[in-house]
């Protein structure tokens, strides 16, 4: 790949910020900008993420009052989900073979660590009945190693085409590390980034509370950016749970609360966060409000540690009504 021109990428252990008292979770956070929404008009409200546009095969879960919510997973490969949630035995080759039976949307996030071979989604959408979504996530050279290079761009964009031809892409997920903070070398790249990747469906999850205000959302609708909504814990510097939608598509993060081991200081997996039903019932609630504004809602759980992420995505399917045809 290209030269790294910088780096927003954190440390294996990076240090905490330091402590301050954070205002409770239900202290009405998660609805600080409830007035924002996406762009009702105008050519980026035309142009991307007209999500509305395919039919819902039958063997799709209808989620939501209007059935627009999709719940899955970050990831769906990992070998402690094995006798957790996929049948003891499971090789890593039909993992895939298996997820289908529980979910219609998946994010793929193993694109982070190097450019995809558009073989690889080839491959996957073969697996994938109509109807079937993915969101993939954006290589690290764009999000926390930032390389000048042209054609990592043009080959991620290349990698994504069997998706497209199928009809079973939904967009691009930039996920920016802690040190990201909001500045103008930092919206500066974000501008970019749009341009580089065109007018395909884009979300962008950030990790630092400095983006968390009104400006950010106004950027971002005006760039045709959808804003990643995040559940993770309750420490200083970190985003809080704001749901609010700046495109025609929500979209919604579930990273788990292990506030314990999240600076890698507990000696665990910072992911380890199985939800319980109280926590996902308030979730249930602002996803509906959330498809109340737009026309499609991702939700998905990356709290993917001995398959918790699974089980939760499941629990919430069956808390927001779970209507599923034949497969």
């Amino acid at each position: 790949m290209g030269t790294t021109i910088w780096s927003w990428n954190e440390p294996s252990h990076p240090r905490p910020p330091a402590r301050r008292k954070r205002a409770r979770r239900d202290d009405g956070q998660g609805d600080l900008f409830p007035d924002i929404g996406p762009a009702k008009n105008g050519p980026l409200a035309d142009a991307r993420g007209a999500y509305d546009s395919r039919p819902a095969p039958p063997n799709v879960r209808k989620l939501g009052k209007r059935g627009r919510i999709r719940i899955g997973t970050s990831g769906y490969s990992f070998a402690d989900w094995v006798g957790t949630f996929y049948p003891a035995g499971t090789p890593r080759s039909r993992m895939l073979d298996e997820y289908i039976h529980h979910f219609d949307v998946v994010e793929i996030n193993s694109s982070y660590y190097r450019v995809p071979d558009p073989r690889m989604f080839a491959r996957m959408e073969e697996k994938t009945p109509p109807g079937f979504e993915f969101v993939v996530k954006l290589y690290k050279g764009m999000t926390h190693e930032i390389e000048d290079d042209d054609s990592m761009y043009r080959a991620f964009a290349d990698s994504v085409v069997p998706l497209k031809d199928a009809d079973k892409f939904s967009g691009f997920l930039a996920q920016f590390p802690w040190k990201f903070k909001k500045s103008n070398d930092a919206e500066a790249h974000l501008k970019a980034l749009r341009e580089r990747l065109g007018d395909e469906p884009l979300f962008v999850e950030f990790r630092h509370d400095s983006w968390i205000e009104r400006g950010t959302f106004d950027f971002l609708r005006e760039l045709g950016i959808g804003y990643c909504a995040v559940d993770e814990p309750s420490l200083k510097g970190l985003v809080p749970p704001v749901v609010a939608a700046t495109t025609d598509a929500g979209y919604v993060r579930f990273h788990g609360r292990n506030a314990k081991n999240w600076w890698g200081r507990g000696g665990g997996d910072r992911y380890d966060y199985d939800y319980g039903a109280k926590e996902l019932s308030e979730w249930s609630e602002k996803l509906l409000k959330l498809e109340e504004k737009v026309k499609k809602v991702y939700a998905f759980f990356n709290n993917c540690h001995a398959g918790h992420a699974a089980r939760n995505a499941e629990l919430m399917i069956e808390m927001l009504g779970e209507e599923l045809g034949p497969r």
